[in-house]
């Protein structure tokens, strides 16, 4: 347990944060995915509940307190970082400077998803996917990825803490690939017994609970 926890994946020193944001130290690099901006303005737009319209706030300032603290060279974004494109052209010129403010001086990657093309106005460079050193960045995994970061599936994961069960987002890794929790505020998750990922996760794969503290464990089943 603990505020972060580090681990070695591809031969790569990696760190995963309590706020679902992996930091890659020898590169300079801050990676979040599934961001999800919007999505209370997407679900009012389509006659669903109201959500407080609190997430853009909520997640940017997570994400403003992760640069504050890594100072990143670089920054990726793994995909799905608006909830659709109409969330992306209907965000607020005040986020949108916010945006552009916490873009200053990085390299900055938007991963194309597959709720959002690629964002627009923002600056930074949009692509398919990106390699770097060892690790490859996507926003959904391969049957055949090796050394693949990538999100989409919101993973999350349960424990039991003194008879009571705690479910939290959670990271996913074994020997080829690396799974990130959803970063934004308003996204639900899958857990990490459902089919589709206990096939990709090969055995043995394990899982960082984000949140205070963090505590990894063998990968629920």
């Amino acid at each position: 347990m603990g505020t972060r926890i580090t681990f070695e994946f591809a031969g790569q020193v990696l760190t995963a944060m309590p706020s679902g944001a992996l930091w890659w130290p020898d590169r300079s690099l801050l990676c979040v995915s599934d961001m999800h901006l919007g999505k209370s303005e997407r679900i009012a737009r389509r006659g669903g509940t109201l959500l407080p319209p609190y997430e853009v706030v909520d997640t940017l300032t997570r994400l403003q307190d992760d640069i504050a603290l890594t100072d990143p060279a670089r920054v990726v974004s793994l995909g799905d970082t608006f909830d659709d494109m109409d969330a992306a052209e209907a965000l607020a010129p005040g986020f949108r400077d916010w945006i552009a403010r916490l873009m200053g001086g990085r390299d900055w990657t938007w991963i194309t998803g597959n709720h959002d093309p690629a964002p627009t106005g923002l600056g930074g460079h949009a692509a398919d996917g990106l390699e770097c050193g060892p690790l490859r960045f996507r926003h959904i995994a391969t049957p055949d990825g090796i050394g693949e970061v990538s999100g989409h599936y919101h993973p999350k994961a349960a424990l039991r803490v003194r008879g009571r069960a705690i479910s939290r987002p959670c990271f996913l890794r074994d020997g080829r690939r690396l799974i990130l929790p959803a970063y934004g505020t308003y996204t639900g998750g899958l857990r990490s017994r459902d089919r589709t990922l206990a096939e990709l996760m090969a055995p043995g794969a394990r899982a960082v609970l984000t949140g205070s503290p963090m505590v990894e464990i063998p990968m629920p089943r």
